[in-house]
């Protein structure tokens, strides 16, 4: 079978299109420029490679239909315009599966834990999440009246090494890594436990494809791709604290006065959009239907993550 992944050499595809060439299937990475996996697999030589800028080419939509694609794993669909294409295109054709890719952020809000990924209620803040549950909602009634074969994905915090992941401040800043490396005091804001999910990249990519694989199952579900466990703010420090091999020094501020210590609005936006969100997952649906058995902890995927900074300099130890 053919299968398309869209943005394939991102967070998800750099494991995916490895697993989908490795188990037989003719696999074509779209991707906007020649860029290059975080992972380096041989692999990549059996795969079909096509330049295609979703956002700048009119006919997108055009190239896409001429691959004749079995499967379409979409790692890059942001908008909900985008969404309703696709499914104009291909509701008539013999396209066997469309994968989304959506976000935890599509949850927004948490009330009731864990989330439940079979809600309609959702309430996102952002118009990132709102067009991702925006498409979501779609995806699902074209499924209902057309049998469009849709399965949306929902990632957690995808991390791992090679790519910036989030912090115990709820961001991507450095400043925090490092104050711990050294041994430093940091601030969470408020009492510290809010809750982020890392994920690893490679998790991500198994249960979509494993949602491949359980196909029937799959069809017209939303799954959440996470780890096992979470880990709160206060929690992820403590933990960075033990890795470097430092006393915790953790004191706590409320929200407006941690904002001014952090120092940058921009971060402190991110962080703000983080933990607002906190909420914790329930994998009971992604591992029954589609068999996910998760290879990483979040704590083994931070600590891969840290590594990577350590080895590329991003993090500076002195003493260890």
């Amino acid at each position: 079978m053919k299968v398309v992944v869209i943005g394939a050499t991102g967070h998800i595809g750099t494991y995916l299109v490895p697993i989908l060439v490795k188990n037989g299937y003719d696999t074509v990475a779209i991707t906007r420029s020649m860029s290059m996996p975080y992972e380096d697999d041989p692999a990549w030589a059996h795969v079909e490679r096509i330049l295609i800028d979703r956002d700048r080419d009119s006919d997108f939509i055009e190239k896409l239909k001429e691959i004749k694609p079995d499967i379409i794993v979409d790692l890059v669909n942001f908008n909900i315009s985008e969404t309703r294409k696709i499914v104009e295109a291909f509701k008539d054709s013999d396209l066997s599966q469309y994968l989304y890719c959506s976000s935890c952020w599509a949850h927004g809000r948490a009330e009731i834990l864990p989330f439940n990924p079979d809600d309609l209620q959702k309430d996102p803040l952002d118009d990132y999440g709102k067009d991702k549950f925006a498409s979501e909602l779609y995806l699902k009634e074209a499924y209902r009246k057309y049998g469009f074969p849709a399965t949306i994905i929902m990632p957690g915090q995808i991390s791992g090494p090679g790519w910036a992941i989030i912090n115990p401040w709820g961001n991507t800043s450095m400043k925090v890594f490092q104050k711990i490396a050294e041994g430093k005091e940091i601030a969470l804001p408020n009492f510290g436990q809010e809750i982020i999910h890392h994920v690893h990249g490679y998790d991500v990519a198994q249960v979509f494809y494993q949602a491949i694989t359980h196909r029937n199952q799959a069809l017209g579900e939303s799954f959440d791709a996470q780890a096992d466990t979470a880990i709160t703010l206060y929690g992820f420090a403590k933990h960075l604290y033990d890795y470097f091999g430092h006393d915790p020094k953790i004191t706590f501020l409320p929200w407006p006065d941690w904002c001014e210590y952090e120092g940058n609005p921009e971060e402190c936006e991110h962080t703000y959009y983080h933990i607002a969100r906190s909420g914790t997952f329930n994998l009971e649906k992604t591992k029954k239907l589609l068999d996910y058995q998760p290879k990483f902890t979040c704590l083994e995927t931070i600590d891969l993550a840290v590594k990577s900074y350590i080895d590329r300099g991003l993090i500076l130890i002195t003493d260890k």
